[in-house]
């Protein structure tokens, strides 16, 4: 029985320290030192939220840029790949369709997780005639969308890792703000 007691009571406290202590510790500097990126790294539009820089939003509108292409149509429940083999006739069309789109080599595969934000700044400029035709854009217009590309190119991480990237919905809310 004394063992009984003493194991009911070391559950106790390791419930208590786990359960209660350590969510609240990291919660609390989560929020003082990482509040923009603990509370999902919303954008906002107008003062209200749009989305998060962090996961990739659905843009179907050829007037804005588009992410990569998600097996799992942007649902964050479900993200994942699609699994598909090379040898996939589901694949195989699927590629054919974004390449009769005009798509580029890197956005006619789906991201991995499928809620990637980012594409490459060459993806970005491949989607630039799309945009400028289906907003009716001036050379001066195009100009400054050429330019948004580059002023919203983020470089490697640390410097080191990773490749040039751009996040699409940061870049499609400063395509309407400054169109």
């Amino acid at each position: 029985m004394k063992n009984f007691i003493i194991s009911i009571k070391i559950f106790i406290v390791l419930s208590l320290m786990t359960g209660v202590l350590y969510p609240l510790a990291v919660t609390g500097v989560g929020q003082l030192f990482f509040s923009y990126k603990a509370n999902g790294s919303l954008l906002e539009k107008e003062g209200r939220p749009v989305g998060s820089e962090l996961i990739a939003q659905k843009f179907v509108n050829p007037k804005y840029f588009w992410p990569r292409p998600s097996a799992g149509d942007y649902a964050t429940v479900a993200s994942g790949a699609s699994n598909a083999s090379p040898t996939s006739e589901n694949l195989k069309k699927a590629v054919l369709q974004r390449k009769a789109q005009g798509l580029s080599h890197e956005m006619l595969f789906t991201s991995g997780s499928g809620l990637d934000p980012h594409i490459s700044p060459e993806a970005a400029k491949d989607q630039v005639q799309r945009i400028v035709q289906e907003r009716k854009l001036s050379q001066e217009q195009t100009v400054l969308v050429e330019k948004l590309i580059e002023d919203y190119t983020e470089g490697r991480q640390g410097g080191l890792l990773g490749e040039k990237r751009v996040n699409v919905l940061k870049l499609n809310l400063a395509l309407d703000k400054q169109l």
